[in-house]
């Protein structure tokens, strides 16, 4: 191929990917999310009379491909990356499956205020990120890397029984809460087709590491 073709081909791309809006993109990353989460829900009624040691295996295997996809990227782009998040989900819905069962029979007021906090805090994280002018690109890769660190802490001590301390849990929820905000101020001002997997990913455990947060606040 001629350097004219090749510069043609490039223009056209580049072309075709201005054309996708903000509002496209950021609706293609909720879709996921949204699919996401209902794979969890999904896993959990499915995994709800599982063993506590199924459950805490199936949470390793869950944090073990969090931590895969973080690190191959072939994990977070194309049909690939898509059936991996949703296998996650899914994984992760089984492991939390006993935990949550028994909550919703012996305090369900506690899953229903974790559940209603967790939209409205992604709701408020979300409009503030997308709303505010300042480029917060820079926080979304050390952010990232503390909230893969608490995810799995918080993960292990919910399956083995240990959740409960409100000040880890806050510490939790303010570092997801904060990556909220610096992933939907990055869908804003810089992202294109090919961040939308791996930031729906984000989104996704940063709701979830919120659900958890609060459901160990609530439920204590």
């Amino acid at each position: 191929m001629s350097d004219l073709q090749s510069g043609a081909y490039a223009a056209t791309g580049e072309r075709a990917r201005a054309r996708v809006s903000t509002g496209t993109l950021f609706g293609q990353v909720m879709f996921l999310v949204g699919i996401a989460i209902g794979f969890t829900a999904l896993g959990s009624l499915v995994g709800r009379d599982l063993s506590y040691g199924t459950a805490r295996v199936l949470g390793f295997v869950a944090i073990g491909m969090l931590f895969a996809q973080s690190f191959v990227e072939p994990l977070r782009r194309g049909a690939a990356g898509m059936t991996w998040l949703f296998g996650l989900s899914l994984v992760l819905g089984l492991s939390l499956g006993p935990i949550l069962d028994y909550y919703a029979s012996s305090n369900p007021a506690a899953v229903t205020q974790a559940a209603g906090g967790t939209a409205l805090i992604t709701l408020c994280m979300g409009a503030w990120g997308t709303a505010t002018s300042k480029d917060l690109a820079r926080w979304m890769r050390p952010l990232s890397l503390v909230m893969l660190g608490l995810f799995a802490i918080s993960l292990l001590l919910l399956l083995f029984g240990a959740a409960g301390n409100p000040l880890f849990s806050l510490v939790v929820l303010g570092v997801s809460a904060a990556l909220l905000v610096v992933d939907f101020n990055y869908v804003r001002r810089h992202a294109d087709e090919d961040d939308v997997i791996w930031l729906a990913t984000g989104i996704y455990v940063s709701v979830v590491n919120i659900f958890i947060s609060l459901l160990n606040l609530f439920g204590r």
